[in-house]
């Protein structure tokens, strides 16, 4: 651990990994601020099973957040310090009844102090759920790249490989009208080769004229923390959601946007303008037609479902606002 991240640590009035009961199971988490008495912002992230950037591994990663807020880290069961079989028993519920758990937890714990949730991808929706469910242990809410719906299949897929090789696009085509109802083995083989195709030839997944985040630097961080072990590395990409068919599958069926209407808390989505895994013209539609003061979207220029630099600097931004 390099010196000034260990002394950064150090002068923080909390920075600690604790053990917490979130939906039954015993959880690490982190908690990090550099003053105790700053609004609470609780991290949920993507996947299911892919918790960077901020994870229970980034203590002392992030002090331009740190500053601002104490950060609540979490590993979501299954995955990083708090890998395990995901098995198809566990649905979206059993995520948003842990996260829902985790907000209790930490007004316990900081019962003064705002809390907010910070959701990304998939996390965005165990955020909007738990929103709806525990509207007044919460001040608010934001997320980037907003799972509303399943987009997977659309016409807007087609149109966005318009550009890619003429074979590409007739696999485009078979994966689009083969749909989510068939075999698991044929389903996952064709969302890795949509994932990969996204990400090769359109800006989709990550925009190729943004500055990219720093994945390389992050990892560096993760292999060097003071609470990771190797084993616990490995388990942020290899984990326990590998094989599990069920989540899946409800992640293909969700429909959330009528959701947005019911939301009794500040809700901010900020969407990349490229983003073809939670399609942004979807998301401002819903945003649009729902009719809701309390949620609103902003949208980020260059940027896809992996938020560039500017992107993550409009999510600091839009907490230094709800602090506000």
């Amino acid at each position: 651990m390099k010196k000034a991240r260990k002394e950064y640590i150090q002068s923080c009035e909390v920075s600690e990994v604790v053990s917490v009961t979130l939906g039954g199971y015993p959880q690490k988490i982190a908690i990090e601020g550099k003053k105790r008495e700053l609004p609470v912002v609780i991290c949920l992230h993507g996947g299911p099973g892919s918790p960077v950037p901020f994870s229970v591994g980034a203590r002392g990663l992030f002090p331009e957040w740190t500053d601002e807020a104490v950060m609540v880290y979490w590993d979501q069961l299954g995955c990083g310090i708090n890998n395990c079989k995901i098995d198809n028993s566990f649905s979206v519920d059993s995520f948003v009844e842990m996260t829902c758990d985790l907000v209790k937890e930490i007004k316990n714990r900081f019962p003064q102090n705002k809390v907010y949730l910070f959701g990304i991808s998939w996390g965005s929706a165990l955020a909007l759920k738990a929103a709806l469910k525990i509207p007044d242990s919460l001040d608010g809410a934001f997320c980037y790249g907003q799972l509303l719906k399943n987009d997977f299949f659309s016409e807007e897929i087609l149109k966005a490989f318009s550009s890619a090789p003429k074979k590409v696009q007739r696999e485009i085509e078979e994966i689009v009208k083969t749909g989510s109802d068939c075999e698991y083995k044929i389903l996952d083989k064709n969302l890795k080769k949509r994932s990969k195709y996204l990400s090769k030839y359109t800006d989709g997944f990550i925009n190729k004229k943004g500055e990219p985040i720093k994945i390389g630097e992050i990892a560096k961080g993760l292999l060097s923390s003071p609470d990771y072990r190797f084993r616990d590395f490995m388990a942020v990409v290899k984990n326990g959601y590998r094989g599990n068919e069920s989540l899946v599958r409800e992640v293909l069926t969700i429909d959330l946007a009528k959701d947005l209407c019911d939301i009794r808390i500040p809700y901010l989505i900020i969407q990349g303008d490229t983003d073809l895994v939670t399609l942004t013209k979807t998301v401002c539609e819903a945003v649009q037609n729902c009719g809701n003061e309390n949620v609103s979207c902003k949208v980020v220029k260059d940027s896809g479902h992996m938020p560039s630099m500017a992107a993550m600097v409009e999510v600091l931004e839009a907490l230094t606002e709800f602090i506000k």
